[in-house]
């Protein structure tokens, strides 16, 4: 086990981590909001935050849904961490639903969980509406978050909160006296994929709040703090770490208006704090490098990272006085960004702790609540993913010559199991008490660990050599104006893989860099440039054929690969 970092708060359950920042923080801000006037903002304290959370959940309690599974669906906003909490700290078992489904999963999934009342938003009005008349779900409630008044059978969920106020006000303390059993199934999350392969995942608050705790003792984020939510709240990384994890230690939070806004919200609402995957990133430091091309700073930038990385290895930081420039376009306040959900590019990570923003990679799984691993303010190495927070034992299973095999780790965080699938269950956790995460590592001496790529995926030649495809993809992404891609072994008549890649390609990036257009010519261009990585590695591993394309790679709603569907589009 890796050694304790930071002090940190104990927390029993979600309802205790809540009391307790409400004791220390409540007037400090908890969520963020613009207002119609520019540069305005509005605030809702933390003891508004908790009294609203309060409220639902005494009204949730009175339509009888003690101890019931609820579901939510929404973008990212105010009421849905209020609905999230409510029903956590006291009504009954929440339900995070993926906002992107399409209306058949999303049925399905309701039918699944067995859910008998449902939070939403008004994009989802159509598909209630469905469920309502079909009745063919356990759902009894069907609450909007949208609407102002009760109508048709749908509740206003102002309105309710304004029910619960006025049952508080009476005296009903079954919310505020509700018992919670940190050990007991208080989550259940749907793993991506279709509805026939999609997994659902039983958490404890005992699961949470361990890792809560765990990263709390590792990296170091206070009540000065302003967390950017971006990825979708139904994931538990953005559910743990971006919104939990920032309540938890009296952070506020503002939701980032999407995509295109990114850059800007992170100004305006002088953001100190983010949790993102690492493709956003990745795109992040290119327009920064161009910018500095563009002024013709390039030079003498990367001359300003090489005195200061020399400086701070004799405690003088220097970063932000010399590179202010650069923080001034990213985000003044911007100190702190957190890569989880897949590898990130270790010049990204170069680049922004050279310029003085703090960039640490983590690792986790649903399954493990989520951050297994992560680097912090003592333990970074470039490329790992840091070491296993301190309440967790780590071990590699099965290494071959090069110290290569599956990561397994066992700690409070590890799921209680999936929902109705033992054999899935046993599959993941053996008697042991050890989960195997199916992704292939290496630890080196100082504990640090390094991910090599999904077990699965590893590509293996008849001659008993491993290729993992993610290794070289980092590789080919470096190609200027590539945006990503994907390496599958493309099987021969002789039983054998040809390695192959399917490259996506930014138009005007290729344009901008080659001045070229044609799609041979760039096909052309990507050969050569392909042929030059192939000379950086073992002759098994060459790439012998390359698709091309600008159309994106088929991805889950947190921008992971969806690799078992792309390589049927290659069959």
């Amino acid at each position: 086990m890796r050694e304790v970092v930071h002090e940190f708060e104990k927390f029993t359950d979600l309802k205790d981590m809540l009391n307790k920042s409400v004791e220390k923080f409540e007037n400090r801000p908890a969520y963020i909001f613009k207002t119609n006037e520019q540069g305005k903002f509005s605030e809702i304290t933390y003891k508004d935050f908790k009294n609203d959370i309060d409220r639902l959940g005494t009204a949730l309690i009175n339509l009888g849904l003690k101890d019931k599974r609820i579901a939510i669906i929404g973008e990212n906003r105010y009421e849905w961490a209020v609905s999230y909490l409510s029903v956590t700290n006291g009504a009954g078992i929440v339900v995070p639903l993926d906002k992107s489904l399409p209306n058949n999963e999303i049925e399905n999934l309701i039918i699944r969980s067995e859910v008998e009342a449902i939070l939403y938003a008004s994009k989802y009005d159509e598909i209630m509406e469905e469920l309502k008349n079909k009745k063919n779900t356990n759902l009894k409630y069907f609450i909007s978050m949208d609407l102002n008044e009760s109508t048709n059978g749908v509740i206003s969920l102002k309105k309710l909160i304004e029910k619960g106020k006025e049952q508080l006000e009476n005296g009903d303390r079954k919310f505020l006296d509700a018992k919670i059993n940190p050990e007991e199934m208080g989550i259940m999350l749907f793993t991506s994929g279709t509805t026939s392969q999609s997994k659902a995942v039983m958490l404890s608050q005992k699961n949470i709040v361990s890792n809560l705790m765990d990263i709390a003792a590792t990296i170091r984020v206070d009540e000065t703090d302003r967390f950017l939510s971006f990825l979708p709240l139904h994931h538990t990384f953005e559910c743990t770490v971006g919104f939990l994890y920032a309540i938890s230690k009296g952070s506020s939070i503002a939701f980032c208006e999407g995509l295109r806004h990114i850059a800007d919200n992170i100004k305006e609402f002088e953001i100190t704090v983010m949790i993102s995957v690492p493709v956003l990133y990745e795109t992040m430091g290119r327009k920064v490098l161009k910018a500095i091309e563009n002024k013709g700073q390039l030079k003498k930038v990367n001359m300003g990272m090489k005195i200061s990385n020399a400086l701070l290895k004799i405690g003088v930081d220097v970063r932000e006085k010399i590179f202010k420039e650069v923080h001034q376009s990213l985000g003044p306040k911007l100190r702190l960004m957190v890569a989880g959900g897949a590898a990130l590019d270790p010049e990204t990570e170069k680049l922004f702790n050279s310029l003085g923003i703090k960039m640490y990679q983590g690792y986790g799984l649903t399954e493990t609540s989520p951050v297994i691993a992560a680097e912090d303010d003592e333990f970074t190495k470039i490329g790992s993913i840091g070491k296993a927070f301190p309440s967790l034992d780590v071990k590699i299973k099965d290494k071959n010559e090069e110290g290569i095999g599956e990561l397994l780790v066992k700690g409070p965080t590890l799921m209680l199991g999936y929902y109705q699938n033992e054999e899935a269950t046993k599959e993941t956790i053996d008697e042991e008490g050890w989960l195997h995460t199916g992704d292939l590592a290496k630890i080196d001496k100082e504990g640090f660990i390094f991910i090599t790529g999904r077990k699965k995926y590893v590509i293996v030649l008849k001659n008993g050599k491993n290729i993992y495809p993610e290794e070289i993809e980092m590789l080919i992404n470096k190609i200027a104006g590539v945006s990503e891609s994907f390496v599958y072994g493309k099987i021969q008549d002789d039983g054998d893989y040809k390695i192959s890649a399917k490259i996506v390609y930014d138009k005007d990036i290729i344009k901008d860099v080659y001045g070229i257009t044609e799609e041979t010519e760039i096909k052309d261009k990507l050969w050569k440039e392909i042929k030059s990585i192939n000379k950086t590695m073992p002759t098994y591993k060459y790439i012998k054929d390359i698709i091309i394309t600008d159309e994106e790679l088929i991805k889950t709603t947190t921008r992971k690969v969806k690799r078992h569907e792309e390589m049927k589009k290659m069959q």
